[in-house]
């Protein structure tokens, strides 16, 4: 996929600054590595000014925008790189899996009151979907978010709001403040054209949940009233640094779940051409109230893969799902 003006734009801004930062460590040391760095991005910056930047030097192809955004000074397209590259490269991103891997929560958890379980699966080897479960102070934190774009590029972004809030969560902050300071700190760590939809949550041994929607899907609370869409009209996490954010409360009874999801569950396209979409997702889940959390995920999953019919799988898909179940005394 080509990179659009905008992008082109970003990445010759980022060159100029990369730049400006190579001169100063080679005035401090001209050592060869620097002086061929610095040789690379003078010949970026003039594939910028001719209208070039981006094209292959190999084919007539184009470099893949992900990987300009992840390396700016990307000159050839996977199709031709050598092939000890390719092995570098493949090397790379299963690390980069692996290492994703393990940022993710346990399959299925019990906290107070609470039974998690969720489905993540990467469309490629590495997904820009966040999820992630926390347990503070007898509270259980909850973050499921989308970084924009695709690969290792997201896949960095991801790891960057895992980190944040393992960090901002033990201050104790109210949920809209501590959105607002991811929100500035992701902006500031960030091109412009990157940003995340996101919802925070909190939820307390009593059933009550508070939610801090950032931009993202309305997640679904599944009650014995039916299957509830929880709106919110927020910009997603970094579009703007001071933007402000808050949050909602609601009172779940025993047996009521809450269900967040990515827009490549619901937005997986059957063979047909047609969506999955959220009004098939709530249906199913009216059906299946009384299930527990795996059950619940598991039928959702299954549900989704019979639509898809094995159609190609475009979007990282994440399907979260919190049922309350207190312990009866």
């Amino acid at each position: 996929m080509a990179i659009h003006a905008t992008e082109r734009q970003l990445l010759r801004d980022q060159l100029i600054s990369r730049r400006e930062k190579l001169q100063e460590a080679v005035a401090r040391a001209q050592t060869a590595n620097l002086l061929q760095l610095l040789e690379q991005v003078d010949k970026a910056l003039e594939k910028v000014t001719h209208g070039t930047y981006g094209d292959c030097e190999e084919c007539t192809g184009q470099v893949e925008a992900s990987r300009l955004l992840a390396d700016p000074l990307a000159r050839v397209c996977l199709d031709c790189l050598e092939p000890s590259e390719q092995r570098a490269l493949e090397q790379d991103l299963e690390m980069a899996a692996r290492i994703q891997a393990g940022l993710l929560p346990q399959r299925d958890l019990r906290i107070a009151g609470w039974r998690v379980s969720f489905h993540y699966e990467p469309a490629g080897l590495v997904s820009g979907d966040y999820c992630d479960v926390i347990h503070h102070d007898s509270e259980l934190y909850f973050m499921v978010g989308d970084v924009s774009g695709k690969g290792v590029a997201a896949s960095m972004l991801m790891a960057n709001l895992h980190a944040m809030f393992r960090v901002l969560i033990p201050m104790g902050l109210p949920l809209p403040q501590l959105v607002e300071r991811a929100n500035r700190i992701f902006s500031d760590s960030t091109l412009p054209n990157q940003y995340a939809t996101l919802i925070l949550g909190r939820a307390r041994e009593c059933g009550e949940v508070e939610l801090c929607n950032g931009g993202h899907l309305p997640p679904i609370h599944l009650a014995a009233s039916g299957a509830n869409k929880l709106h919110c009209s927020a910009l997603p996490v970094g579009m703007f640094h001071d933007q402000e954010f808050v949050s909602t409360r609601l009172s779940f009874s025993p047996g009521d779940s809450l269900v967040i999801y990515t827009d490549g569950f619901t937005e997986s396209v059957g063979r047909d051409g047609s969506e999955y979409g959220d009004k098939r997702l709530s249906r199913l889940l009216e059906s299946l109230r009384d299930h527990d959390s795996r059950q619940l995920v598991d039928a959702c999953v299954s549900d989704l893969r019979s639509f898809r019919a094995g159609s190609q799988r475009l979007d990282d898909q994440t399907l979260v799902v919190l049922k309350f179940a207190p312990v009866q005394h």
